[in-house]
């Protein structure tokens, strides 16, 4: 079974899978969604018909300080359209903080080009956040 993260936001998501034994994260895409839940949840199921996924995690965008963004409230929203449309499904939020930072850290070690990198931030954020929680579970 495996764990499906999401990096939701505004315009783009990023998404990453582990694999079988819910050990390793990997990218697997960034959806283009221009802020319709529906195209994206169409894409979610295309994901969720190929793969065995028992868990979607989330990452939550909160500030430094821990405090609630504008974000916060739209990706809650988002979490129960995933809820109720997978009502079978463990859905299970993530702190997001500092994951596109690290996400653009990478990149630049890796010296990824401009243009490149807004179509992978997403995708590697979204791994960031699934990475996190593997290493949450495992230490519990």
């Amino acid at each position: 079974m495996r764990v499906l993260g999401i990096d939701y936001g505004a315009v783009r998501v990023g998404i990453a899978i582990t694999d079988e034994l819910g050990i390793t994260a990997q990218g697997l895409k960034t959806i283009t969604y221009n802020g319709n839940d529906k195209i994206l949840l169409r894409e979610l199921d295309k994901i969720l018909e190929e793969y065995n996924i028992e868990t979607i995690v989330v990452g939550m965008p909160f500030y430094l300080d821990g405090n609630k963004s504008a974000r916060t409230d739209i990706t809650e929203k988002f979490i129960h359209k995933l809820k109720c449309k997978y009502n079978t499904i463990n859905i299970v939020k993530q702190d997001e903080r500092l994951t596109t930072v690290e996400s653009h850290k990478t990149m630049n070690d890796l010296q990824i080009n401009k243009k490149k990198k807004k179509e992978l931030v997403d995708t590697i954020s979204a791994v960031y956040i699934l990475e996190t929680y593997i290493n949450k579970k495992q230490n519990t």
